[in-house]
């Protein structure tokens, strides 16, 4: 039995979340999961580029067009999008929020008395954003001198790259990683954000070590990320491969980094089209052959044709050496089975394989299930139970989990104004009316 009395690792600290898009909220959310108290401050009149959704006020028919990352339920954006796009709910998680202008003094002030009673503020804008609200490390230090800051832009604080406006999958261009992802000889495959996801482990991990250190020694940390070098760190093997040997590596599709190990065949094979489902309904099977004995097998179960029985094929070597031919008999084979019956047929003659989900069918995945991947819960605007991404880990001796659904905007202003700053009912009133409080974007936020 869980012990829910024991206290999630970073209950008791206080962030303050100054991020946007995915590296930064992805960050944030880990620290969340791990029991901090995240504070999110929006701004109603500045819509943050692909954090909240793509826009403030999107049209049914616009959303119809959207891509399956920017969805909503039942397709409908409803009168306030952004508490529910699917862009958003995935790392709005054990999060709150609250809104001031940050563009105005008075709310720079807010914000100081905020961080006065907090342990770490993050932010991952272009460098010079922070600068124009005022918003720096001396300043922080001013309100609470043993505070954190982490500022984590796309190429660093200073240099030649430093003022770029980037995405991950910019940075990943730049790096040079979208070259070793594709296949040869067509052009690289440029739709993948892996970077997000690197950069916010690691901005979450630089908040950890400052806790401890601070624990420590009693200081804070001004802690500069920049997130290009996170992404080299994906492609670690191809620089050690350079230095080492002089080989540059390129693009290798769905075959293995371990081929000359003899791991051969390695792929992705087109199976029997899904009956239902959304866009997408082709289907695939990954096989992966790591030695003899499962090419035995995976022969076996093919019915042993000839062609597989070529003397080339008899090795690791050679099956590496033969790769285009194994992909092209392979794909004839599997083109004739659904995907879940083949994938329960080879892996029971240890053959290891699984098939490759479309979004509408990981839900049902017993593995997903089993993992306990996605938790029921219901969001703002009462539009009913949804199933939204749980933590990456669990910790059994605490109640982990979804504590708190994807927030909404402004949710927890009476908090933030009333609890931890103190307004009073007359001031609380006053900054509605001046736009500091909010739960809506403003209308000119398009």
């Amino acid at each position: 039995m869980r012990a829910v009395n024991v206290p999630l690792p970073l209950e008791g600290v206080r962030v303050i979340d100054l991020t946007g898009v995915w590296a930064g909220s992805f960050s944030t959310a880990i620290l969340g999961d791990l029991g901090a108290e995240v504070l999110k401050a929006e701004n109603q009149y500045v819509w943050q580029p692909l954090t909240r959704g793509s826009r403030a006020h999107p049209t049914p028919d616009e959303v119809k067009a959207y891509p399956s990352t920017i969805c909503f339920p039942d397709n409908d954006p409803g009168s306030r999008s952004w508490n529910y796009c699917s862009l958003f709910v995935g790392m709005f998680r054990n999060k709150r929020s609250f809104t001031v202008d940050l563009r105005r003094p008075e709310g720079r002030e807010i914000l100081g008395r905020v961080v006065a009673q907090a342990d770490a503020v993050i932010e991952n804008s272009t460098v010079g954003t922070m600068e124009k609200l005022g918003i720096t490390y001396e300043w922080l230090r001013e309100q609470r001198e043993d505070i954190i800051f982490v500022r984590a832009s796309g190429y660093g604080l200073t240099g030649e790259y430093s003022d770029a406006r980037t995405l991950g999958i910019h940075l990943e261009s730049v790096m040079g990683h979208q070259l070793l992802r594709g296949y040869q000889p067509e052009e690289p495959i440029l739709g993948v954000f892996a970077a997000d996801y690197v950069s916010g482990t690691q901005i979450a991990l630089s908040v950890l070590l400052a806790l401890w250190h601070r624990n420590n020694t009693g200081k804070g940390q001004f802690i500069e990320l920049a997130q290009a070098e996170n992404a080299a760190a994906m492609f670690s093997q191809a620089y050690l491969d350079y230095a080492l040997t002089g080989n540059v590596q390129d693009a290798i599709g769905n075959r293995s980094i371990y081929a000359a190990d003899g791991v051969a065949p390695c792929g992705v094979y087109p199976c029997l089209p899904a009956e239902e489902g959304g866009d997408g309904d082709d289907c695939w099977i990954a096989i992966t052959v790591s030695n003899d004995e499962e090419w035995a097998a995976l022969r076996s179960v093919m019915g042993n044709p000839d062609w597989a029985g070529s003397p080339e094929l008899a090795t690791g070597a050679g099956r590496v050496a033969s790769q285009d031919l194994l992909d092209e008999k392979i794909a004839e084979w599997t083109r004739g089975f659904e995907d879940e019956a083949l994938f329960h047929r080879l892996q029971q003659v240890g053959v290891p394989a699984a098939p490759v989900l479309h979004s509408w069918r990981v839900l049902g995945d017993p593995h997903v299930q089993a993992h306990g991947l996605y938790e029921p819960c219901e969001i703002e605007d009462d539009i009913g139970v949804y199933s939204y991404p749980t933590p990456l880990y669990r910790l059994p001796a605490s109640e982990g989990g979804i504590r708190r659904p994807p927030v909404a905007l402004g949710q927890d202003n009476d908090y933030v104004y009333r609890e931890l700053l103190g307004v009073s009912d007359e001031e609380y009133d006053r900054l509605v009316a001046e736009g500091h409080i909010a739960t809506t974007f403003h209308e000119s936020v398009r």
